[in-house]
């Protein structure tokens, strides 16, 4: 038996790339940030696997003989969203950064929304989510008018109250949006983003939905489907590959629940690969620069490796990674452009340094060479120091 097993932690970086000036996120490192802000981060397993060999991060020590290896990977691919990272972490390199729109969407494009959805939107601002339904929230209720607005990452988000616009209007309203939005104007991600409550107090249910891009070329979830493997994600990673590459999804934007979800996949399935995604430190916690939030969900996601690593067998290769950086602790509440963690976690070997890693696609070259996968033309293979 083959398994692959990949943990994303969404948003968990550690330090600022070098051309990260140019994203306007200099200083940014999300692990050492925040372990500096809450006086160290207690994190023993993550720690036992080798975490705090791979740098500096207070309360996370440097541990002799580490079971895992260890490294940091750089983003080759221009940009810093969830889609160019996840992406990248499966073989696609992109050349070009996805449009952003730190002023709004031009006319032709809200124009052309409007006419197809048949209602006139408000907003059309780069904003925090959960501000813009506070300042627009009541407008929207008694005008019936969607929210448009977007961040600094490639998307175009729709906010809708349910009791306004159901479910179902408002995903027809981003399934709208995407088919626009193509070519020149090709956002990462169309966002669906249901929000209920009263006046002020306004709050964003768990019902978001995202559409992709499809990726451009065969990513490592298509070639291992093709090639008779069950794939199966977890998390958002089915939206974020355009709902392509794999045999079964269990969708969730719960950490909890998706490391549920990963036991229960280990559990059922033989010669495989598992990707999940772990949302919260995201879109949570990041996003809303909520320090404790972060550091809490890190404990309870410590906990949650403690039990997937209990479950690992002859056979696996567990991987711990990142998409891209959120650091908490500074004025930004976007993406930062930052290094992502890996460790490399078998049963049969002791861990030894990875290094620093040039691109993502390592990961997915590595996992293509040990499934036996032919067709990841990017990245740098680090098999051999991960099996004896």
């Amino acid at each position: 038996m083959k398994r692959a097993i990949v943990l994303i932690l969404d948003g968990v970086g550690i330090g600022e790339l070098p051309d990260a000036v140019q994203y306007g996120d200099a200083g940014s490192n999300t692990l050492g940030n925040l372990a500096h802000a809450c006086g160290g981060l207690n994190l023993p397993v993550l720690e036992s696997l080798g975490l705090g060999n791979i740098c500096s991060i207070e309360g996370v020590h440097e541990v002799d003989n580490p079971p895992a290896c260890y490294g940091k990977m750089a983003e080759k691919s221009p940009g810093k969203d969830s889609t160019s990272g996840h992406w990248e972490l499966c073989g696609i390199i992109l050349k070009q950064p996805f449009p952003t729109y730190p002023h709004g969407f031009p006319a032709e494009v809200i124009e052309a929304f409007e006419l197809k959805i048949g209602h006139k939107i408000i907003g059309n601002i780069a904003a925090s989510g959960t501000e813009i339904i506070k300042q627009l929230g009541e407008e929207h209720i008694k005008k019936r008018m969607p929210i448009v607005y977007t961040s600094a990452d490639s998307v175009f988000q729709v906010a809708c109250h349910v009791d306004v616009f159901n479910l179902d209007e408002l995903y027809s309203f981003c399934k709208i949006a995407r088919e626009i939005l193509q070519g020149e104007h090709g956002v990462a991600r169309v966002i669906a983003r249901p929000f209920a409550g009263k006046v002020p107090d306004f709050y964003r249910t768990k019902d978001r939905h995202d559409y992709s891009l499809p990726p451009p070329e065969p990513t490592l979830l298509d070639i291992a489907k093709e090639n008779n493997f069950e794939v199966v994600v977890i998390g958002k990673v089915d939206d974020l590959f355009g709902n392509r590459g794999y045999t079964k999804s269990y969708h969730s934007v719960n950490n909890a629940e998706c490391v549920d979800f990963v036991l229960k996949v280990m559990s059922e399935i033989g010669d495989g690969l598992v990707v999940a995604n772990f949302v919260q430190f995201d879109m949570d916690w990041g996003h809303r620069n909520d320090i404790n939030g972060f550091y809490n969900g890190l404990v309870e996601m410590d906990g949650g490796v403690a039990r997937i690593v209990e479950k690992v067998q002859d056979g696996d290769i567990l991987f711990i990674t990142a998409d891209h950086g959120n650091d908490p602790t500074t004025p930004s509440t976007d993406h930062s452009r930052e290094y992502v963690p890996i460790l490399a976690y078998t049963t049969k070997k002791t861990g030894t340094c990875l290094g620093v890693r040039q691109s993502f696609s390592d990961l997915a070259r590595t996992i293509a060479k040990y499934l036996k996968l032919e067709g990841i033309k990017n990245g740098e293979d680090f098999l051999s120091a991960c099996i004896a």
